[in-house]
């Protein structure tokens, strides 16, 4: 009798153990991406006192910096989750932007969230193109016949 209870109790063990093992491969990976803020030192730069040497001792090196217009640095944080088997899905996303004058002193930072991330579905899996379609053959064989040969042979030589 003893050993029908036990046999029982180590079914009921391995069972657990396999629901807590595939339960684990479903929990989603969580990824962080680009620059990780500090709110603390976000929040101790501060406009006509700090320049662009206490805001990269501070902050560290920008994700990318304005080419064109007003100097900025741009910080690009996000924050991705991934199941099994997805592709990764953004949960947060933030951009610090930190605007210069000419001086290279700091006149205005900004914080910008996800109300500023575009949504782009490609379409399809071909790029459309202007012109005529061809198909496989005659894109191989298309070109026999249209290039000559040397000099004094070949087509439209007298």
């Amino acid at each position: 009798m003893r050993s029908i209870g036990k046999k029982s109790q180590q079914l009921a063990l391995a069972g657990a153990l396999s629901l807590a093992v595939f339960a684990g491969g479903c929990s989603s990976i969580k990824d962080n991406r680009g620059y990780i803020q500090n709110q603390m030192l976000v929040g101790s730069v501060q406009p006509g006192i700090d320049n662009r040497l206490s805001v990269a001792q501070t902050l560290g090196r920008p994700s990318f910096v304005s080419q064109f217009g007003e100097p900025t640095w741009y910080y690009v944080t996000s924050q991705t989750g991934q199941s099994a088997f997805n592709t990764p899905k953004i949960r947060s996303h933030s951009v610090l932007a930190v605007k210069f004058d000419a001086a290279g002193n700091v006149i205005a930072t900004d914080i910008s969230g996800m109300n500023q991330v575009a949504s782009v579905n490609p379409d399809g899996d071909k790029t459309p193109t202007l012109g005529r379609e061809r198909g496989f053959l005659e894109d191989l064989f298309g070109n026999i016949g249209s290039v000559g040969g040397l000099p004094g042979q070949g087509a439209g030589t007298p």
